[in-house]
C-alpha cells in the first residue's frame, strides 16, 4: 500500500519545473513515457499495477 503524503502532492503540483513545462508547451502527450524515458515509463507502469493507494481504499469505503 502506498502512504499518502500531503507534502509531497502538493509540491508535485506546485513544482517550478512543472510550471515552466506547461508555460512554454513542452509537454509530451499522454503515454509518450515510453520516448522520453523507457526506463522510468517501465517501473512506473509495474509500480502502478503491483501497489494500491490509501486513497483509493477510502473512497470504496465511503460509497
Amino acid at each position: 500500500m502506498r502512504k499518502p503524503s500531503l507534502r509531497k502532492s502538493i509540491a508535485a503540483r506546485t513544482s517550478t519545473k512543472r510550471l515552466v513545462k506547461n508555460a512554454l508547451g513542452l509537454k509530451a502527450p499522454r503515454g509518450y513515457g515510453w520516448l522520453t524515458n523507457p526506463k522510468r515509463a517501465a517501473y512506473n507502469r509495474v509500480y502502478d499495477r503491483t501497489t494500491f493507494s490509501f486513497w483509493s481504499i477510502l473512497r470504496k469505503l465511503l460509497r
